[in-house]
């Protein structure tokens, strides 16, 4: 099957039996409201894009302003690669036109 075709199943399997267990708000067409509606395929081509992801990943709560400094997001995996040096602890914090040229998704 095609990429969309199984996240669609996964999906579609996880929030039924989810359902089953809890209230799900639905959506104006009846949809649960659940879940992303789009997504973006993208196969890693080498490992500077893999870390470019990685980056992006770590930068989203800033870019979209639920703080001010990578480091104080509290659910990210930023904090154990911050542990194993990966990124110093003030990362991203003096550079945000760096992300921007980036285009990644919205």
């Amino acid at each position: 099957a095609d990429y969309s075709s199984r996240w669609r199943s996964i999906k579609s399997h996880f929030t039924h039996q989810l359902a089953k267990q809890i209230p799900i708000n639905r959506n104006t067409k009846g949809e649960y409201a659940l879940w992303q509606r789009r997504f973006w395929e993208h196969t890693l081509r080498d490992d500077v894009d893999f870390s470019r992801h990685i980056d992006y990943i770590h930068y989203n709560p800033v870019k979209h302003g639920h703080v001010k400094q990578v480091k104080d997001w509290p659910y990210s995996s930023f904090h154990r690669f911050v542990a194993k040096t990966v990124y110093p602890l003030n990362w991203g914090c003096a550079n945000n036109d760096t992300f921007d040229q980036y285009q990644f998704g919205e």
